[in-house]
């Protein structure tokens, strides 16, 4: 299959470049800026990302530009341009100010391929520090803005080397146009990696579907297969995929902690069976409780909850005594940012790397390529139920991240029903367009401070008892998000529904941060 290769520099939006891409029915891989696959013949054109570094930083990264250049296009963005001018003989320089915000193109070369169908004076974002103040010989600068010169620039110097008929083909730009500021970004990338690289566009939800079950058809053979579900979307749909391919040699494990939702255990067995999954599900939510215990430290509580989780997983999979594969519902996200390109942890996931050696199983993960509207979109193709599918995101640890303070059965209970509330009307609240208000939230959820007590007065008594915050959040894959602007309404409603109905609430409040600098849970 044709793909784009992204070479990343540590730029924040890396992985916007490669959305933008797959928007584009374009297969993409995000590589290590120092990582790319020599010889893969699949590879049609390269793009180098943005860097927090600059060109001049003794640290900064550097790759050999021989390895592609004069073999398939390559499109430098911001430190990626700044970069090839560098290491061609051209100049970087600090200017006296950063130049950071939107700008405007001034066009010397319009008719370029990489600016077809671009408007006059076209909005881009700028985000840099550093300037390019000379190009190499045989660069043609092809559009500036007001204050660089060098906004965008190529070269298509002959190399008679080159297996491409129009030679040498590098462009570069000291904008953004994966970001949607860029307000033609887009049609930029469309010019490149359809009409300068050519792709066929023939990545979607149908191929994916079809190459995978073959895919793994052919990996699994008749082996046995155990995969972790939690009620996800992600892992949910590994399920579907992998039972489309192998059938009843996949048996699925659904570990109940005792934090999930509202009969969201009974619930998600209940979808699991109609759609033939073979599972087993385990209540161990005593076993959870009982460690929890005292335990008030969010760190804490997490790594109690992850080690209770593989000891529960490894006794269930052990019983499946010949089973091979472990199956993971690890998408793209997922991968890039458990290890960024220094190495360096961001964060962990359950479900990279998760379960111990000693089970000796092979792993197999389906969806690693996935960001996850795409996962989304196969699960449609795949005939999963829309519930399912739209569900948002859930914390491993379930409510436990959402609980200040220690975990108590009784905790749980007030922010399983407070919660129930809050989601059930965001399901059921229908905007003025006709969406539903559920459907336009990245992620929700409600968060019991048990650590505060607030005075309130019901009837003719005074109450001491526990505020519950609302979070609800607009985002397209979590790595940034804003707070959503909920109707008054619709919270006026939600606010005096739990507190008249959830005993032990008096107060339910809002939360309005965005990440950064805040993070979506609050633990």
């Amino acid at each position: 299959m044709q793909k784009i290769i992204i070479l990343d520099f540590g730029s924040q939006t890396t992985q916007l470049i490669g959305r933008r891409v797959r928007e584009l029915d374009t297969f993409c891989e995000i590589l290590p800026y120092n990582k790319f696959p020599v010889g893969d013949e699949s590879v049609i054109g390269v793009i180098l990302s943005g860097s927090p570094f600059s060109v001049h930083d003794p640290d900064a990264f550097q790759v050999d530009l021989s390895q592609f250049v004069g073999k398939v296009p390559v499109l430098g963005i911001c430190y990626g341009a700044q970069y090839i001018s560098h290491v061609n003989g051209g100049k970087v320089e600090k200017t006296d100010t950063r130049e950071y915000g939107r700008a405007h193109l001034q066009f010397i070369d319009k008719e370029n391929p990489l600016f077809r169908g671009f408007d006059d004076h076209s909005q881009v974002w700028m985000s840099h520090g550093d300037s390019i103040t000379a190009i190499p010989d045989g660069f043609e600068c092809i559009a500036s803005t007001a204050d660089v010169k060098y906004a965008a620039y190529w070269s298509r110097a002959k190399n008679v080397n080159s297996k491409l008929s129009n030679g040498q083909m590098i462009w570069a730009v000291q904008f953004h146009p994966e970001v949607f500021h860029s307000l033609q970004g887009t049609q930029l990338l469309k010019n490149f990696v359809v009409d300068i690289c050519g792709s066929k566009q023939e990545w979607s939800a149908a191929s994916f579907v079809d190459t995978t079950v073959a895919e793994l058809k052919d990996q699994l053979g008749n082996d046995r297969v155990i995969l972790g579900l939690s009620g996800g979307v992600d892992s949910s749909v590994a399920a579907v995929l992998l039972n489309r391919a192998i059938g009843q040699n996949l048996t699925c494990i659904f570990v109940d902690h005792g934090m999930l939702r509202k009969n969201e255990f009974s619930q998600v067995l209940n979808d699991y069976k109609g759609l033939g999954l073979n599972v087993i599900g385990v209540d161990a939510s005593r076993k959870f409780f009982d460690d929890l215990k005292g335990v008030s430290d969010p760190e804490q509580k997490r790594k109690i909850i992850g080690r209770d989780f593989v000891e529960v997983f490894n006794e269930e999979a052990h019983k499946i005594t010949d089973a091979k594969w472990l199956a993971q519902g690890t998408i793209y996200p997922d991968r890039i940012e458990s290890l960024n390109i220094t190495g360096k942890v961001i964060k962990s996931h359950h479900n990279v790397g998760g379960l111990p050696e000693e089970m000796h199983l092979k792993l197999c993960e389906p969806l690693q390529w996935l960001f996850k509207d795409e996962v989304r979109r196969v699960g449609r193709q795949l005939g999963m139920p829309e519930h399912l599918i739209t569900r948002h995101p859930f914390p491993g640890p379930g409510l436990a991240v959402r609980i200040l303070g220690d975990i108590t059965p009784e905790k749980v209970q007030i922010l399983q029903e407070a919660d129930d509330i809050y989601i059930r009307g965001l399901r059921e609240y229908v905007c003025d367009d006709g969406e539903v208000l559920y459907n336009k939230i990245w992620q929700a959820g409600a968060i019991l401070l048990s650590t505060v007590r607030s005075v309130g007065v019901m009837g003719d008594e005074r109450t001491y008892e526990h505020p519950i915050a609302l979070r609800a959040v607009t985002s397209t894959d979590a790595m940034t998000a804003d707070w959503a602007h909920l109707p008054y309404d619709f919270m006026a409603k939600v606010s005096n529904e739990i507190i008249n109905k959830v005993k032990g609430v008096n107060r339910v409040c809002y939360d309005i941060s965005s990440k950064p600098p805040a993070t979506i849970e609050w633990e």
